[in-house]
């Protein structure tokens, strides 16, 4: 009776687990993965790197392989758009109106072409001082790391 009750409860799987095997999508390592389906298989989208890489069943597994793209294109595309959207936000403002909630205008060394001034010497001399402690603490760690063999021994 046991016998004849696993060997059901077996053979129901065998047929249930390819369906789901089939429309379920791979693990998404925490959200950093996001999955589209294909029909050649699932498109990958890396969240922290943006990379897309097409991912396909084979007779051994799964293998992905990440897609070329042209990045001159995309960051030509990026820089065209940032020159329009300063020129659009530089004729809203002229015209008087406000920008849209949540924008920022553009900034003064984007408006006008100029660089910011440099730091004035008390911020540099915070920074030249801020090095040297910092130069000086990993110097004595890496000292005391030296000595430390020799009085163990």
């Amino acid at each position: 009776m046991i016998n004849k009750a696993f060997a059901l409860l077996v053979t129901g799987l065998s047929l249930i687990a390819p369906a789901w095997a089939e429309d379920g999508t791979p693990d998404t390592d925490d959200g950093r993965y996001t999955f589209s389906k294909v029909a050649e298989g699932f498109l990958r989208l890396d969240s922290r790197t943006g990379e897309v890489s097409l991912c396909r069943g084979h007779a051994v597994g799964w293998a992905c392989q990440m897609l070329p793209e042209d990045r001159a294109v995309l960051e030509n595309e990026i820089a065209r758009l940032r020159s329009e959207n300063a020129a659009l936000k530089k004729d809203l403002l002229a015209r008087g109106l406000p920008l849209p909630p949540g924008t920022m205008p553009e900034p003064p060394a984007a408006q006008d072409g100029h660089r910011a001034p440099w730091p004035d010497n008390t911020s540099v001399d915070r920074v030249v001082k801020f090095v040297g402690r910092l130069w000086h603490r990993l110097v004595d760690g890496i000292a005391r790391a030296q000595r430390q063999p020799l009085n163990k021994g």
